[in-house]
């Protein structure tokens, strides 16, 4: 007879590194870093109509302090760079990072000296959001790709393979696959 048949009914076992990583998928705390136009989508993301609450992330907060998931929505200048990383070194750990669309990621259209080019070169990003801008219903699909890994513990596991961020890309899901959405507006 095992352990479980002689355990009352409602008792649960676990391993405290479950638990703790069921409480951090389930209580995400959003440091917004809105930089372009993918923060406008972000700010879509957090209304009525999409509720990231359902996820526990019912408000993004202010201070870095209060916050564990740093989502950079647009392209990040050369200026702004310091109190991007100022804002990450503030924030409680553990911490996570999301790269909200092609411009955070990869500088975009934008390859200059003002700008840099993946926010990657300041902060251990681990979920990249592709996109131009990406919609809510992509910024969604990389929280909840960051709850599972988080849950999982894969998401540790591939930071320390790593050196740094996870690196996990996404796909895009905007509703328009790809290859339907049209070239030019029509006249």
């Amino acid at each position: 007879m095992g352990i479980e048949e002689k355990l009352p009914a409602g008792i649960l076992l676990t391993s405290v590194e479950k638990l703790s990583n069921w409480a951090r998928k389930s209580s995400f705390w959003g440091a917004t870093f809105g930089l372009a136009c993918c923060a406008i989508e972000m700010m879509a993301a957090g209304g009525p109509h999409y509720d990231l609450g359902r996820w526990g992330m019912e408000v993004f907060r202010a201070s870095p302090r209060q916050a564990d998931l740093m989502i950079v929505a647009g392209r990040v200048s050369q200026k702004m760079a310091p109190v991007l990383r100022q804002v990450y070194d503030q924030m409680v750990e553990p911490k996570w990072v999301i790269s909200m669309g092609v411009c955070a990621s990869t500088g975009g259209m934008f390859n200059n000296y003002a700008l840099v080019q993946g926010v990657d070169q300041i902060v251990p990003v681990d979920v990249y959001t592709p996109g131009c801008p990406p919609g809510p219903e992509t910024l969604m699909h990389s929280i909840l790709v960051l709850h599972e890994q988080i849950r999982s513990g894969e998401l540790l596991r591939r930071r320390q393979a790593r050196g740094g961020g996870a690196g996990i890309l996404v796909e895009q899901r905007d509703g328009i696959p790809s290859h339907v959405r049209p070239t030019k507006q029509p006249a």
